[in-house]
């Protein structure tokens, strides 16, 4: 493919050589944005003939606005189709489209920037969607405000330009986005890494962040009173889990404040050692103007983010990256660095835990815990409570973990020898473990274990609707929507569509696992009611979709693959040239 050994070249020619291949990049994703525009011009509603009786209601195809005000509608059931043929979620590809018209009959300067090759593409889709809420005068007046600075600054400089821009051109709709970001706030949890931790991410106000930074600060300070001598940051980490069970964290800071260790706590330098109580209480954190910089903070004459190059750059195929659910993402830019440097507590010298110690610190967190909920059904039962409050029990979780048998066997083997075990465990929404992380996983327990559910046996009902039994087996089974390129994540509320239409005078037994897949809403109104599309098992595991123009998509545990098709296999229509509308009369 690459006839040039890169090996060879001189550094100049070998970096003109990679500027050269950026620019092929550049005019390739040019040209895409020209085929989404091409492809929306087709499904246009006004060039699609209705089929003949079609009638209108819920779930039938509608026309749609993409990019913003200004943009021409096209008919939703093309974005299926256009989505699943490059790959992406029905919400990324309706973006890409989007993108295209938005620069066409928007921003036409910045897109005669693109054509020209002297404008990113995906510098220019960032724009479009940076302004989509604008009207098409306060975007005409954006656009030819940055049409010519697209490529000359770096895109955190951009971003202010354009957000000045937008507040000149509507000062009403900034009025109103600046109110937006305050309901914006949340507390959002991210996806598992490859070793079973996750990030939370928390927009909240200036004085709520602060009250729970020092509730945090308390439970770790706590956690080293009784004993823990890991860093603070790894008890502050798992004061998160604490400070979810109050009655738990109420117990470890009452403990902690009568233990014989509580005035030998190391705040950090500068600081006074306040009780985890006095602590906890306290609504934020108090800093003396005088106590020195700690080290490695940031001070006011550090490089501020106006000196970052690309401080906020996407990866350039970052467009095609699909949705973590089936709607719009309001997540933050989890890109942007969310902390403070100079508030955070940083690491100190402590020592990992050796498993020994580790383990009988465990113990007695359990054992604090246990002596917690002891005293509140005590209070149930006594006429004069000990401590003012109301009989509760512990919050549930349910946590499903996908193992063999020969997993089991080998962790209770470990157990007994008095070792961590080493077998793989997958856990949903989470993904692969090691045995050994389940207690951390579980947390101090109360827990329950329930019965092994066999997914290999088949379960139905004679009637409709998808019993709790059913939806829990399928989802288990299935744990992402199995639509091509599909991102919802198979929950309570998704979708469970027959593969098999349902029919009330047919066969017993037609509400199955086996007969059963979830489906986003939009991909459930696809299958049910867009022309063309169809989908079978081809084996127990495999699900294989086809398109109204004749694309092959196999979905399976492992995901989606395009399945290339013999040329006598594909629709006349495509043979000859014609591209025929999904829905359309042939």
């Amino acid at each position: 493919m690459f006839e040039t050994d890169l090996t060879l070249l001189p550094t100049v020619d070998l970096l003109e050589s990679s500027a050269e291949q950026r620019a092929l990049v550049n005019r390739a994703e040019a040209r895409v944005l020209e085929h989404a525009q091409v492809y929306a011009d087709r499904f246009h509603p006004d060039a699609c003939t209705p089929r003949p009786g079609q009638r209108s209601f819920e779930g039938r195809e509608r026309a749609v606005v993409l990019g913003g005000e200004g943009c021409p509608p096209i008919a939703d059931f093309a974005i299926g189709e256009y989505a699943v043929v490059h790959g992406v979620s029905h919400r990324v590809g309706a973006q890409m489209i989007g993108d295209a018209l938005a620069l066409r009959h928007r921003f036409p300067l910045t897109w005669a920037k693109v054509l020209a090759g002297e404008a990113t593409p995906w510098k220019a889709c960032r724009l479009v969607r940076d302004c989509i809420d604008l009207s098409e005068q306060a975007a005409e007046y954006v656009d030819g405000r940055v049409a010519d600075l697209i490529d000359t600054i770096t895109p955190y400089r951009l971003g202010k330009i354009v957000k000045a821009a937008k507040m000149h051109a509507d000062p009403e709709g900034a009025r109103a986005e600046a109110a937006a970001k305050v309901r914006e706030r949340g507390v959002f949890v991210g996806r598992s890494d490859e070793h079973g931790t996750k990030t939370i991410y928390i927009r909240t106000s200036c004085g709520a962040a602060a009250r729970f930074d020092a509730a945090i600060d308390a439970l770790g300070d706590a956690q080293q009173i009784i004993g823990d001598t890991r860093p603070i940051q790894l008890r502050r980490a798992d004061a998160v889990g604490v400070i979810a069970d109050p009655v738990f964290a109420q117990e470890l800071l009452a403990q902690a404040d009568n233990h014989p260790n509580s005035s030998t706590v190391d705040a950090g330098p500068g600081s006074p050692v306040p009780s985890a109580r006095e602590t906890a209480a306290s609504d934020a954190p108090q800093h003396d103007e005088a106590t020195p910089d700690r080290a490695g903070s940031v001070s006011d004459d550090e490089p501020g983010p106006d000196d970052e190059a690309d401080r906020d750059a996407p990866h350039p195929s970052s467009s095609d990256l699909p949705d973590p659910l089936d709607r719009p993402d309001r997540r933050p830019d989890w890109s942007a660095e969310p902390f403070d440097p100079a508030t955070c507590r940083l690491p100190d010298d402590a020592e990992p835990m050796d498993p020994t110690a580790h383990l009988a610190l465990t113990r007695q967190l359990m054992q604090i815990k246990q002596d917690a909920y002891a005293r509140f059904t005590s209070h149930a039962t006594s006429d004069a409570p000990a401590r003012p409050g109301v009989a509760v029990r512990p919050g549930k979780t349910v946590i499903y973990v996908h193992l063999t048998d020969q997993t089991l066997a080998t962790a209770a083997a470990a157990v007994a020898a008095g070792r961590a075990g080493d077998g793989v465990v997958r856990v949903e929404g989470v993904g692969p473990l090691l045995t050994s992380q389940l207690s951390e996983l579980i947390g101090y327990g109360p827990y329950i274990v329930k019965p092994v559910i066999d997914l290999n046996d088949a379960v139905s009902v004679n009637c409709y609707e998808a019993t709790d039994r059913i939806r829990e087996r399928v989802k288990l089974t299935h744990p992402v929507e199995l639509f091509p390129f599909g991102t919802r994540e198979t929950s309570g509320s998704i979708d469970l569509d027959h593969l098999e239409p349902y029919d009330p005078l047919g066969p017993p037994g037609q509400t199955s696992t086996t007969n059963l897949i979830p489906l986003s809403r939009y991909s459930h109104r696809l299958k049910t009611h867009a022309r063309g599309w169809n989908a079978h098992w081809i084996n127990p595991t495999t699900l294989e979709w086809s398109t109204p123009h004749g694309f092959v998509f196999h979905v399976d545990a492992t995901g989606t693959r395009r399945i290339t098709k013999p040329a006598g296999q594909l629709p006349v229509a495509d043979r000859h040239g014609v591209s025929a509308r999904p829905g359309s009369a042939p």
